[in-house]
């Protein structure tokens, strides 16, 4: 277990520096930002005009949920607009990225999960960056997907950049864990694919996550390392999961089992129609997205077995799942999932 400093005076880096930050505005983005500036950074965030699902965040929004930060406007998709609107030719000594494709699909994945990354190292290097903390994803430790190839194409051209690394991969993100809290309280039954049994993960916080990553520029054990990290406890399932849910709104489990065998068929039809329609190719990859998730764990994968090893995944910090359920069912949390909505 890696436990989070608690002390706020300990929160403060011993060398606070330049730090451009990519995607700030999605939630984790924000904890991070967050936790860059209780640590002493001057922190400049680079986002576009109008961020959020369906550019919903005006740049005063945009500036209020950044406060402390420096915002600065432009499109990370486009390396001339980097450097001019971004780094405008000044010197940084870090580059902190949250940035990741909305979507997962293989032009959206490709375009920033690879790409844009890409010219914004270039970028970077040329305003004297040395150092990369960049936010990525447990899952491509099994590349079955175009986002996970595009992301550990950019891992692997960061390692090869000379700047010293640190490539967070986390298990998984409550957002993505919540979509059923709703219609739970409706009182629908909650899904389950298979038996509810056949995954597990180590949810962590968004504000957990965001001290790990910002702790990343300090600690020297974390350097030019790839960091899988997971929140605190024990791994749970779906099945898990649910019964939590339903003990904490007061009410009898109630489950609708979806065989994976459906996604399949989705995932295969939608790739035959994809064929004369581009949109439904996309919603094919959707389709095959959803039943990686539904059958492969957020842990680390042991390369010799083959096989998911909770004990091998690192923990950090302090809110479990089912402590922001409480809070989200008592109404002292709010979650957004947008483009990452299934139920």
């Amino acid at each position: 277990m890696i436990e989070a400093t608690t002390d706020a005076a300990l929160h403060r880096s011993p060398r606070p520096r330049r730090v451009f930050v990519l995607g700030a505005t999605g939630t984790i983005g924000q904890s991070t930002v967050r936790a860059l500036l209780r640590r002493g950074h001057d922190v400049v965030c680079f986002v576009r005009p109008r961020p959020g699902i369906g550019g919903a965040l005006t740049a005063d929004r945009s500036t209020d949920l950044l406060g402390g930060a420096s915002l600065r406007f432009g499109e990370v998709s486009d390396r001339a607009s980097l450097a001019r609107d971004g780094f405008r030719g000044e010197r940084f000594d870090a580059l902190v990225s949250c940035l990741a494709s909305r979507t997962g699909a293989p032009a959206d994945a490709w375009a920033i999960d690879h790409k844009a990354h890409v010219d914004a190292l270039a970028a970077a290097q040329e305003a004297g960056v040395t150092q990369m903390v960049l936010l990525s994803a447990i899952c491509v430790q099994k590349p079955l997907l175009a986002f996970q190839r595009a992301k550990l194409a950019f891992e692997q051209a960061l390692m090869a950049s000379g700047l010293t690394y640190s490539i967070v991969r986390p298990t998984a993100f409550f957002k993505s864990l919540s979509g059923q809290v709703n219609r739970v309280r409706q009182g629908k039954p909650f899904l389950l694919f298979g038996d509810g049994t056949l995954t597990s993960c180590k949810p962590i916080a968004d504000d957990d996550l965001g001290h790990y990553i910002a702790e990343c520029l300090d600690d020297p054990h974390r350097h030019n390392r790839v960091l899988p990290i997971g929140g605190p406890g024990d791994a749970i399932t779906p099945r898990q999961q649910g019964e939590r849910l339903f003990e904490l709104l007061g009410r009898k489990p109630r489950f609708r089992q979806v065989p994976v065998a459906l996604l399949d068929t989705i995932a295969w039809s939608l790739g035959v129609m994809g064929r004369f329609a581009p949109r439904l190719g996309e919603k094919a990859e959707l389709a095959r997205i959803g039943r990686y998730y539904a059958t492969e764990s957020m842990l680390v994968l042991d390369p010799v077995t083959g096989r998911y090893d909770a004990a091998a995944t690192p923990s950090f910090g302090s809110e479990t799942l089912f402590d922001f359920y409480a809070r989200l069912i008592k109404g002292e949390a709010m979650v957004d999932r947008g483009d990452h909505t299934v139920f």
